[in-house]
């Protein structure tokens, strides 16, 4: 594991193989890190493919330094594009889970001449906007805007799942699904049909959403928000191998 300085002091933890390209990326998703059975599984192809790849760490997530608290949407696409710009060259295949999918988006509409290719995995675009703040109660949104902060529990870690009207406010300046976004690359979406989080039909209003050259959406039937089953991991190298090496 490596350490990117930022310009406040902060540093993205970050772990890199070097390869031909075009570079493969993983953005992972909210409250999650780069030592996921996706991000690994998809550094062991890369590395016997012989092909680059870089997974890495937003602000208070995983091993880089900073508090979750203090992230935003801005803040882990700047993390984002830090580490892109500074640790990869050439062609890029983004390959984003959940809100890393929301930042993969952001990424591609900020360096859309650098895209092989967009594999999103249970995209959540927008999620603050259009899942957070829909499912709140009236009695937790005053709370929430009152307080500055909202403590949830997690299904999927025992501390509780902190989330800052910081977050929604700034996430607002980065919708994605409000206006017109094309692509230059073709686009993956893999989707579970028994995802908890964020539903199925999501990833059909993206696939509709997007100007690219192809479009293919997957709906995994018993598939859930992870997609990191055995099946599910043979399925996204599959994907991505795809657009590493066009058939």
């Amino acid at each position: 594991m490596r350490r990117l300085a930022r310009p406040d002091g902060n540093t993205v933890a970050y772990a890199k193989t070097d390869g031909r390209g075009p570079t493969v990326v993983f953005l992972g998703g909210f409250r999650s890190d780069m030592t996921g059975t996706k991000a690994i599984a998809l550094e062991k192809w890369a590395q016997g493919a012989g092909n680059g790849y870089l997974r890495f760490d937003y602000l208070g997530h995983g091993q880089s330094s900073g508090r979750f608290e203090d992230g935003t949407i801005g803040r882990w696409l700047d993390d984002s594009l830090a580490a892109i710009d500074a640790l990869t060259e050439g062609r890029l295949v983004l390959v984003g889970s959940s809100m890393g999918g929301w930042l993969s988006l952001l990424v591609a509409r900020q360096r859309p001449e650098r895209l092989a290719g967009l594999v999103l995995i249970a995209a959540a675009p927008d999620f603050t906007e259009r899942m957070l703040l829909q499912k709140l109660s009236p009695e937790d949104r005053v709370l929430l805007q009152r307080e500055g902060r909202l403590e949830r529990p997690s299904q999927y870690s025992p501390e509780p799942s902190v989330f800052t009207w910081k977050l929604i406010e700034e996430g607002r300046d980065h919708l994605v699904l409000d206006k017109p976004l094309a692509l230059p690359c073709p686009v993956r979406l893999l989707h579970g049909q028994s995802d908890p989080d964020v539903p199925w039909e999501y990833s059909l209003q993206i696939a509709r959403h997007l100007e690219a050259p192809e479009v293919v959406t997957t709906f995994v039937k018993d598939g859930d928000h992870r997609l990191s089953t055995p099946a599910d991991i043979a399925r996204l190298v599959a994907t991505v191998e795809e657009l590493v090496v066009p058939r």
